[in-house]
């Protein structure tokens, strides 16, 4: 006898039937699985730990590094750059919670987390600013102004006579 188990797994999707495939999400989806966090940690098992999202960009002027931290206070936050490497960790604390309280749902998470980026070559680790406002966490990485791109002109050169004689 067949027994089907229902399984929801939003993260991981068939590439056949979604039209933007993202391997990116699907790897990070297979390594936030943690099948023993609950017991490790005392915990009913949940599978799941706060684990931030950061959204990295690109612009002329530098990189951009924004990640949602709620509940997480600026004292929490630890940011620092060993090399070419850029470390963001911090700690979001559970609330208390009275043991006459009746739950009905607890599915926001808490804890620690650590984020690495390795950051490419050109970035003017002197000007790097950082910012924590409202949940959101804003890291600017300018680039060294020897390393932004800028627009090379092409020289006008005098048409020749194309080899006519004379």
């Amino acid at each position: 006898m067949l027994n089907l188990i229902r399984r929801e797994n939003r993260e991981i999707s068939n590439p056949r039937t979604q039209e933007s495939w993202d391997p990116f999400r699907m790897m990070d989806a297979l390594l936030r699985w943690e099948p023993f966090w609950g017991t490790a940690h005392g915990l009913p098992h949940r599978g799941e730990a706060f684990i931030p999202r950061f959204d990295v960009n690109e612009t002329k002027d530098g990189y951009h590094i924004r990640a949602d931290l709620p509940g997480v206070k600026e004292s929490d936050v630890n940011i620092s750059l060993t090399g070419n490497v850029l470390s963001i960790s911090g700690h979001r604390a559970e609330e208390h919670r009275e043991q006459a309280e009746q739950f009905y749902a607890a599915e926001r998470c808490y804890g620690e987390f650590t984020r690495s980026f390795a950051l490419p070559e050109g970035v003017d680790a002197e000007r790097i600013r950082a910012d924590l406002k409202e949940g959101v966490l804003a890291i600017d990485l300018p680039k060294k102004p020897e390393v932004q791109s800028r627009r090379i002109s092409l020289e006008k050169t005098k048409p020749t006579d194309g080899g006519t004689k004379s």
